[in-house]
């Protein structure tokens, strides 16, 4: 049986008691029932492990939609943000922004952050990969900015999920990433010092970003699961040394 995580933040009809520590995640095996709870306001956004994965026809089969309204951009860990207007063609980027309906966008991550991004007033939706060089080069920041440029989108609509990803001691990296992370996010609770080395936890620096630019910390929500931790459970790249598979992170509106 598939297994679905589904942020509730994007549930409306859910009103989650939020407090400092972020809320954990919450699974759902893919029953009918759990589906119409994960997609009860239009909004089709979740994580995958790794069953489906990133098998786009089963997603497809799943949602009861055509493979054609699946958008996934070509990722090089860059920091550049396709705005999807009209056509699908594949263009290199680690984010997509749409108001299209009836289109589902998604990101490929086996350690790195998937982050799914709505504002439900105006109808637009994003979906990032952000690992280290996409989060030291604030691609959450100019993905969010980019909703307000292109779709008049206020941070205080804005609301914001991240998925299951490396997390704190098992992201071991040297002073040169650590820096550069440093110099895109700023002091904040997001790494520590190991061993002449540091331990970064990306989820937590791409929650500092977001809310650097107004986001606020109700309209966040953070997967605990850590890839690595699971290998069961997620494609790891740091766990088994190779790219053998990847999960994602999906949204549309419909």
């Amino acid at each position: 049986m598939y297994s679905l995580i589904f942020p509730d933040i994007f549930d409306s009809s859910v009103q989650p008691a939020r407090n400092k520590k972020l809320a954990p995640l919450e699974s759902k095996h893919l029953t009918r029932s759990a589906q119409r709870a994960g997609f009860s306001n239009g909004v089709k956004a979740f994580f995958t492990r790794k069953s489906p994965g990133m098998n786009i026809d089963e997603i497809c089969h799943i949602l009861s939609i055509k493979r054609n309204n699946v958008y996934l951009p070509l990722q090089k860990h860059t920091d550049k943000v396709h705005v999807l207007k009209a056509g699908l063609d594949q263009k290199i980027a680690d984010a997509v922004l749409t108001n299209r309906r009836d289109i589902l966008i998604g990101v490929q991550v086996a350690d790195c952050v998937p982050i799914l991004i709505i504002d439900k007033e105006r109808n637009v939706e994003g979906a990032v990969h952000a690992g280290w060089r996409g989060t030291a080069a604030q691609i959450v920041k100019k993905t969010i900015r980019l909703m307000s440029e292109h779709f008049g989108s206020s941070s205080e609509d804005i609301k914001i999920a991240l998925g299951p990803s490396i997390r704190w001691s098992c992201y071991y990296v040297g002073q040169e990433v650590k820096d550069a992370i440093f110099k895109a996010t700023g002091e904040g609770e997001y790494y520590l010092q190991r061993d002449g080395g540091y331990c970064i936890d990306l989820a937590s620096a791409n929650v500092c970003q977001a809310k650097s630019i107004g986001i606020p910390e109700e309209n966040i929500w953070i997967s605990l699961e850590c890839t690595y931790c699971n290998p069961n459970e997620y494609y790891s790249y740091r766990y088994t040394k190779n790219l053998n598979g990847a999960q994602g992170g999906f949204i549309g509106i419909f």
